[in-house]
């Protein structure tokens, strides 16, 4: 893969934020996720995709993780498109037991999802999406998103629809 950006380790100040604000799980009732104050460094996403996929010849180049649910699965941004920022790289999820999908299109629309009190672990596993503001969350997507407030279902939906293929993709690397 090719760079994105001659400055593709440095936290985004989305994210350096997002990883200063509490995230509620509410007792089960919010969001599974812990977002990290950095990157995982290029060695660690290394290790982390190979265990993952059982794939020892993999790099972990495509991946910048930035946070996890309580059961150790990662969301990351996917630099899927070459020559663009990391802000405008879409965020996934791989799970702790297999699960794969794409969150959002970009970080901004990432933002968005979690305002609505969705996180990257519930955009996969549920297809109830709907809106449950999260304390901060929604004055930080204010904040720092660059695209419009749209519900977390029509986020999710469309970057489905923009990346179809990423769970044939992800499972194309699995051993």
């Amino acid at each position: 893969m090719t760079d994105t950006t001659g400055d593709d380790r440095r936290f985004p100040p989305a994210l350096a934020e997002l990883g200063r604000t509490p995230v509620d799980y509410a007792d089960g009732e919010g969001i599974d996720f812990e977002p990290y104050e950095e990157f995982c460094s290029a060695e660690e996403t290394t290790e982390w995709l190979r265990q993952w996929t059982g794939n020892p010849e993999l790099d972990g180049d495509a991946f910048r993780v930035f946070g996890q649910d309580g059961t150790g699965g990662a969301a990351a941004l996917w630099r899927v498109r070459t020559g663009r920022p990391l802000t405008e790289q879409p965020v996934v999820f791989l799970g702790s037991e297999g699960e794969t999908g794409v969150v959002a299109g970009n970080l901004s629309d990432f933002l968005w999802v979690l305002a609505e009190g969705v996180g990257p672990l519930e955009s996969v596993l549920y297809d109830d999406h709907s809106p449950r503001p999260d304390g901060a969350l929604p004055t930080l997507a204010a904040r720092h998103a660059t695209t419009p407030r749209r519900p977390a279902r029509t986020i999710i939906s469309e970057a489905r629809a923009e990346f179809p293929a990423f769970d044939e993709h992800i499972e194309a690397l699995c051993r």
